[in-house]
């Protein structure tokens, strides 16, 4: 797909994000796009569903695989705001998706490039074509401007209490 493309698509996965933002989770939002159709999405909902598991790459690959009536995603790009972490760049490999778009890295827990490098790791059965850094800044921002509000709330919160 052409670096256009790559935006467009980006764009709605941060739309996504401001989905979950709304909800007060982390911003994190993704889609899987086969032949140029949006055949799965989702947005992180951990806290609402009380689900570790709630990530939003979980989300689309599986609404993805029920689209396309198997869980081999053959021919699938991955589109994520936030570089994934180790469960979700298993299940990435796992779902044998081509391609991962994603927009910034993940320092703490990023499974991609930043900690690990699963999605092309020689070892596995299926190595995933990565491309980062699409709307990075804007990926960035949305994640910063989100935990300075929660820490403004929480410190809020503490000097209530007092």
């Amino acid at each position: 797909m052409s670096k256009e493309q790559h935006e467009q698509f980006m764009e709605h996965a941060l739309a996504l994000a401001e989905q979950a933002a709304q909800r007060g989770e982390v911003p994190v939002g993704a889609l899987v796009v086969i032949d140029e159709q949006i055949v799965g999405e989702g947005f992180n909902r951990r806290e609402c569903d009380q689900d570790p598991t709630a990530h939003a790459e979980m989300f689309a690959l599986k609404q993805a695989a029920e689209h396309v009536g198997s869980w081999r995603l053959c021919g699938a790009t991955l589109y994520v705001t936030l570089e994934p972490c180790p469960m979700c760049a298993g299940a990435i490999v796992n779902s044998r998706v081509d391609h991962l778009v994603y927009g910034c890295p993940d320092p703490k827990a990023g499974a991609v490039r930043s900690l690990y490098c699963l999605c092309e790791d020689p070892r596995l059965n299926h190595r995933v074509e990565v491309v980062r850094g699409v709307q990075q800044q804007r990926c960035s921002e949305m994640l910063s401007d989100f935990f300075a509000k929660l820490r403004s709330s929480k410190i809020g919160e503490v000097s209530k209490n007092r």
